[in-house]
């Protein structure tokens, strides 16, 4: 083999990978240049040079592509140029349970290359909440928790709009029909889900969480749930950082149209992101007669639920009572559960 022939061959059909593991992931960021790319390569080459005197051969140096790749043990400089300019991979984003946009710009940031400022800008453009019929208060409800699949480097515009699809595709015709047979909006039942979502960690008691809300919205009755009254605290000292353990008789006067003690029907908003299992348990709510819950001390996780205040003022004193012989403390929660 000629000389020639031989230096064609080594930059592009040797091994050129130095790593150990079997794949080594690759994210290039939209509008890198070839040296920043090979800067980001080079732990992962033996030969860079190599590499890099084939990609210009190639014309792969004038052609960067964005996104996420993987790079195997054992491939060739041939390999791997073929692999980043055609192979972007999709990720895996997940999400959930977040209690505003930002919270939420700052989960989906670390998952794909849009930042967390770009992305909070997407959520509350105004003329895209006015297509949507939303508002900064409600805008939360579009993105539904999954895990879905995204090229790395999708726009903080496009991460949102593909939300904007996967939420109208969520909303079936079947789910569309039981919100309106409950006199509900979307907004308002994701809203709801929010507080059901926030009183019970158990998905299986949550159709009868909901069931005890949508007995309270029939009849007029103030919903009275405790964590939108810490929503309220923290929304209004702007800290969401704070950790609100119990809900005193004091908070209940915090004056916020997310207090449900002291305003009537559903919040303005979500108070967080439900699952889809708590947006189902409002969709599909337990029929009973219930109005009250609170906090069962012999099967914790879940709650005793009251039809009459009688009753629940008694399932409330033994929660109380187990309450002070655990923690010897004074200060008595005004809600223990759901008024």
């Amino acid at each position: 083999m000629s000389i020639v022939m031989w230096q064609i061959y080594r930059l592009a059909f040797i091994d050129n990978t130095s790593f150990e593991n079997t794949e080594a992931h690759v994210y290039i960021s939209t509008g890198s240049t070839f040296q920043e790319v090979l800067l980001d390569l080079e732990p992962l080459l033996k030969n860079p040079e190599s590499f890099e005197t084939l990609a210009y051969q190639k014309q792969y140096a004038e052609n960067i592509k964005p996104g996420h790749f993987i790079l195997r043990k054992g491939m060739t400089n041939n390999d791997m140029i073929t692999v980043l300019r055609s192979q972007n991979i999709p990720v895996h984003v997940k999400f959930n349970n977040q209690e505003r946009l930002e919270n939420l710009a700052g989960a989906i940031s670390r998952q794909i290359e849009a930042d967390s400022l770009s992305l909070i800008q997407a959520f509350r453009d105004e003329e895209f909440l006015e297509q949507m019929n939303l508002n900064r208060d409600n805008a939360l409800v579009l993105y539904i928790p999954n895990t879905y699949e995204f090229y790395w480097n999708t726009s903080a515009e496009g991460f949102r709009d593909r939300m904007k699809t996967e939420y109208e595709k969520f909303w079936t015709e079947n789910r569309v029909e039981k919100a309106q047979k409950l006199n509900l909006s979307k907004e308002e039942v994701i809203s709801l889900a929010a507080i059901v979502q926030k009183e019970t960690a158990m998905a299986d008691e949550r159709p009868r969480v909901a069931g005890v809300y949508l007995n309270r919205l029939k009849i007029g009755m103030l919903l009275q749930a405790d964590p939108t009254v810490i929503y309220a605290i923290k929304r209004n000292t702007n800290d969401f950082d704070q950790v609100i353990k119990r809900v005193l008789y004091v908070d209940l006067e915090t004056d916020s149209p997310y207090n449900t003690y002291k305003y009537p029907g559903i919040p303005p908003g979500p108070i967080a992101m439900p699952d889809i299992s708590s947006i189902d348990a409002v969709l599909n709510p337990e029929n009973h007669s219930y109005l009250y819950f609170v906090a069962d001390v012999e099967n914790f996780g879940y709650h005793k639920f009251a039809k009459t205040l009688a009753q629940h003022n008694i399932n409330k004193q033994d929660y109380i009572r187990w309450l002070n012989s655990q923690e010897k403390s004074a200060r008595i929660p005004a809600g223990a559960g759901s008024q």
